[in-house]
């Protein structure tokens, strides 16, 4: 992957990243690894993003000395018709380490923007030995239709 300097020639999602981690005074390394959540016909399934997210943290794992890793997934929660109940479960089932419902997540709730659920289940998988330290769940509704965004940030130590 290229990547320019040029921020509106890179996706929102690494804006941040690539302005204080790459670019920064002092960069580190950083492998960019992007799963197409969105476009037919080769979507990941959810059980397959959590095996990815696995087979990460096995990558990691096995990198020579004591360097740090991080991980960082970007993508929203649902999409155009908020769903509460659903994005709450999501971030219920990754605090509780619940690979099971988040391997078995309705291809139907995955769908255009809500897809951006499976980058989130394959932190899920690479981040599964560490505690949710932090979660904030927003609905960010655009209007009375329900119409909006589920939006978390959430932190694992």
């Amino acid at each position: 992957m290229v990547m320019t300097t040029a921020m509106n020639s890179i996706q929102h999602a690494l804006a941040y990243v690539h302005r204080h981690v790459i670019a920064a005074d002092n960069p580190v390394p950083v492998v960019p690894i992007f799963l197409n959540t969105y476009f037919p016909p080769n979507q990941p399934r959810p059980k397959r993003c959590h095996q990815f997210g696995k087979a990460v943290r096995q990558a990691a794992e096995g990198f020579p000395g004591d360097a740090r890793v991080g991980v960082l997934a970007s993508g929203g929660l649902s999409h155009f018709l908020v769903d509460e109940d659903f994005d709450r479960a999501i971030l219920k089932a990754i605090a509780d380490k619940d690979a099971g419902f988040l391997q078995n997540l309705p291809r139907n709730k995955l769908n255009a923007g809500s897809s951006e659920i499976l980058n989130w289940v394959a932190l899920a998988g690479a981040a599964e030995h560490l505690e949710l330290d932090w979660f904030e769940y927003v609905p960010g509704y655009r209007t009375p239709a329900g119409t909006g965004t589920g939006l978390s940030f959430a932190a694992l130590a």
